[in-house]
């Protein structure tokens, strides 16, 4: 999911940005510290944003910039277990796809797209049931149910494991066509004839 965080830093402004406006020279700084960070508290950090540095700052003896305290806000994507996302599949490999969510490619392994035997053809990149002949592709939109998140702190882009194994979980077609059948079946009135009632 995506959330909007609210924080407090002191930033660094070198003496070549004093003729900046503040908070230009401030977002410059935190966008510097922070937008493409993955941690475990925040998620993956995109963006920098409503940037308001103090403008009474402090100078530590021997260094020539200026500290500030600037209040913010992250704009992050925060995976969480069990969370249902949707996202585009993006690439195509023997072991699964790789599905584009928000600024991340989560893995959907092989074993987790079907309850079928799965099949790759690496020349026109397909993943297909043997049985079913469903088949995925890159470009496909897929609903899928986050079962696996790995945010390393101090580096590293994080891991995020999905699976379609779940029922209206999928690929966007497929969930279409098992949503028709069970209003089809819905719909149809019963055949079966009512039990008579039993004298007591």
């Amino acid at each position: 999911m995506f959330k909007l965080l609210s924080l407090e830093d002191t930033i660094r402004i070198p003496p070549d940005r004093f003729g900046a406006p503040l908070n230009e020279a401030g977002r410059e700084q935190l966008g510097i510290k922070y937008e493409g960070m993955v941690d475990p508290e925040f998620g993956y950090v995109m963006a920098v944003t409503d940037i308001e540095v103090n403008p009474v700052g402090k100078i530590i003896p021997g260094d020539g910039a200026t500290y500030h305290k600037v209040s913010f806000s992250l704009l992050t994507f925060f995976p969480k277990l069990q969370e249902i996302i949707e996202g585009e599949v993006v690439e195509m490999a023997d072991f699964g796809a790789f599905v584009r969510v928000g600024p991340i490619d989560a893995l959907l392994h092989v074993s987790q797209l079907m309850d079928d035997f799965i099949s790759y053809d690496e020349k026109q990149g397909v993943l297909m049931g043997k049985e079913t002949k469903r088949k995925l592709v890159s470009g496909d939109r897929i609903r899928a149910r986050i079962t696996a998140v790995s945010l390393p702190r101090g580096g590293g882009s994080g891991k995020v494991g999905i699976t379609a194994r779940q029922p209206y979980l999928g690929k966007l077609e497929w969930i279409q066509k098992e949503v028709e059948i069970l209003q089809t079946e819905l719909e149809t009135p019963s055949t079966s004839k009512p039990e008579k009632a039993v004298d007591a």
